[in-house]
């Protein structure tokens, strides 16, 4: 499914005026790659980053080139552990919260 332009605006506002959506949306991206859901892992943290810090920061933060993070939170991405913690890491001191696993 190709996210519209509209889409995206929405949630980039959505994400600016409420703390707890953006909270939340990093929260369900990092849930469903732990559950297995990695295409759904991706492609939520790819709304986040789009409507948070950007790709174009999150390469310098992290020292990967923009395109190669875009095409890593795309469909047929295939992001390498230390990338993918290097994200997470700077999404989560991006946005203050520090998520934790827990067993259930």
């Amino acid at each position: 499914m190709v996210l519209t332009r509209l889409f995206k605006e929405t949630v980039k506002a959505h994400v600016a005026s409420d703390p707890a959506f953006k909270e939340a949306l990093l929260t369900e991206g990092l849930n469903a790659l732990l559950e297995g859901d990695l295409d759904t892992g991706k492609a939520v943290l790819r709304d986040y980053i789009d409507a948070t810090v950007g790709f174009e920061a999150l390469a310098a933060a992290t020292g990967t080139p923009a395109k190669s993070l875009m095409r890593m939170f795309g469909p047929r991405g295939n992001p390498s552990a230390n990338r993918l913690f290097a994200v997470i890491r700077r999404l989560q001191e991006e946005s203050g919260v520090t998520l934790e696993v827990r067993a259930a």
